[in-house]
């Protein structure tokens, strides 16, 4: 894990469980992410072998150098099979930090609207597509999109539809350790905890009933990983379903934490 990969993770972790920001921290999470931006040099070295609309399908402002064939991964974890989901989960997580810590900053601007024309040009980040990681990749691409484009309706309800459309056909892998642990459906629900309310609501209804019974059951700790991640995913997932109005009071609940699970006190919101 690269320094730039490190910190957009913990920026991430810390921001989803409801942590706040001074302008300082966010002038230094800036100006160090904007020090790991790829040189075009950097991208053209890093993809010789890849011409043309192939091209598109990977960054160019944030580009991860070969490292042994080395896939970082996504900010839960999910360990990618291919550079598509590990390189586009790597830009577009950057890219959307500094949309929302500067988003009036020159440099900032031009690569966002580099990226947001890239992504049309690709199968994933146009109207998303439901095969292997590119599925996983048009998630990224909206959570980005909820950050820089959340007035364009009409590219992120595309992206909503595919999403809807493909994930019944996912098949489970062998990184999932229990249930509700599918990639994709964290994703999802973190994308709906930051989109546009008035997109996200229907769908928060849609996967209410599920979210609920996720929040009551709780979720397992067996590893030092679940240590971490368990009480993020349920982080997400609160922001996500004290959108709608009948269970505002979950904004001010904190998981709960032993040693066997992690859970919310569903009480508290009623």
């Amino acid at each position: 894990m690269n320094k730039a990969h490190a910190l957009m993770v913990k920026t991430n972790h810390y921001l989803i469980k409801g942590g706040e920001l001074t302008e300082e921290h966010k002038l230094t999470i800036t100006k160090r992410l904007l020090a790991a931006k790829t040189t075009p040099e950097q991208a053209r070295r890093r993809f010789t072998k890849i011409a043309g609309s192939e091209r598109d399908m990977y960054p160019y402002s944030y580009v991860l150098p070969y490292n042994g064939g080395e896939k970082p991964v996504t900010i839960f974890n999910q360990l990618p099979k291919t550079q598509i989901l590990s390189m586009n989960s790597y830009e577009l997580e950057i890219l959307r930090l500094l949309c929302l810590f500067a988003p009036d900053n020159p440099e900032v601007r031009d690569m966002v609207a580099q990226t947001q024309a890239r992504l049309r040009r690709t199968c994933f980040g146009n109207r998303g597509c439901g095969t292997g990681e590119c599925y996983d990749a048009g998630l990224v691409t909206l959570r980005f999109l909820s950050a820089t484009a959340p007035g364009n309706k009409s590219w992120i309800s595309g992206m909503i539809d595919t999403y809807n459309a493909y994930a019944g056909k996912r098949k489970h892998s062998k990184y999932y350790r229990y249930d509700y642990s599918r990639y994709y459906t964290w994703y999802y629900w973190l994308c709906l905890s930051e989109l546009p309310y008035d997109i996200a609501e229907p769908e928060i209804l849609k996967h209410k009933d599920e979210m609920l019974t996720v929040a009551k059951n709780g979720m397992a700790v067996k590893t030092e990983e679940d240590k971490i991640l368990a009480p993020i995913k349920l982080f997400a997932l609160k922001n996500c379903i004290s959108r709608l109005p009948l269970y505002a009071n979950l904004k001010n609940v904190r998981p709960i934490e032993n040693d066997r699970q992690v859970y919310l006190e569903m009480s508290e919101a009623l």
